[in-house]
């Protein structure tokens, strides 16, 4: 996928675009269904929930029931991991939920991606793909789908992030002269390898760089701190 298809997701300003942008990605990645949650744990008082998807409104007044989240094989993974899960009916059978893959599989959900992300300030953030017919065989065209996802998930938490909960003031962030150069070349998509030989640096400076801005920006990832800093002006 380009780099200007995923920033198109993460540049949404509103609910309504926000959704075409996800459902355009998920087609291009060849899944009919998406769903996408961005969860804010709150110290005092309940946790606040903020969903986009096209399920088929019968599907989603029942998955709005506690008793489907709390056995829901895909709503367990992504509430306490990170890591992508890749499902089918036998992930559901192995944990004695074949009843309720049986109920989704008759609205089109019978595999999928999910993945999450978990961050500061008790955020989180669940994307998952799905569809009717099985995922591909080949091993490498299914790791490019995970692959694609996971860009994808990091893109979108941005967007939601800003629709959602717009933005408080933020105490300003102060990135050096390197780490604004490595982050530049970073979003321009080069490798720390790549952004030390460009800097006439070592590859570990480059990481080292790259890593303090992560830090500063509050980010778990460098695509994440790239979308960031573009938001508060750090970069051009």
């Amino acid at each position: 996928m380009l780099q200007s298809e995923y920033m198109s997701v993460a540049g949404t300003k509103n609910k309504e675009d926000f959704r075409t942008e996800l459902l355009r990605f998920t087609h291009h990645l060849g899944f009919e269904k998406m769903s996408a949650m961005l969860v804010v744990d709150h110290v005092l008082g309940e946790s606040e929930f903020f969903t986009i998807d096209n399920l088929p409104q019968a599907l989603e007044e029942r998955c709005l029931k506690p008793e489907f989240f709390q056995k829901d094989v895909i709503a367990q993974h992504c509430r306490v991991k990170s890591l992508p899960l890749v499902w089918n009916q036998s992930t559901y059978v192995a944990s004695d939920a074949g009843d309720l893959w049986e109920e989704q599989a008759r609205y089109g959900y019978r595999c999928g991606i999910a993945m999450a992300l978990h961050l500061a300030g008790g955020r989180h953030f669940m994307l998952s793909v799905d569809r009717d017919q099985n995922l591909p065989i080949d091993p490498a065209e299914l790791t490019r789908m995970v692959a694609d996802l996971q860009l994808l998930a990091v893109h979108a938490y941005e967007a939601a992030n800003q629709i959602f909960i717009p933005a408080s003031p933020q105490s300003s962030v102060n990135l050096t002269p390197r780490e604004k150069e490595a982050m530049r070349w970073t979003m321009e998509g080069k490798t720390a390898w790549e952004v030390g030989n460009i800097l006439g640096i070592s590859e570990r400076t480059a990481v080292l760089h790259v890593n303090n801005a992560m830090h500063k920006l509050d980010c778990v990832n460098k695509h994440q701190a790239v979308l960031k800093a573009l938001r508060m002006g750090l970069l051009s």
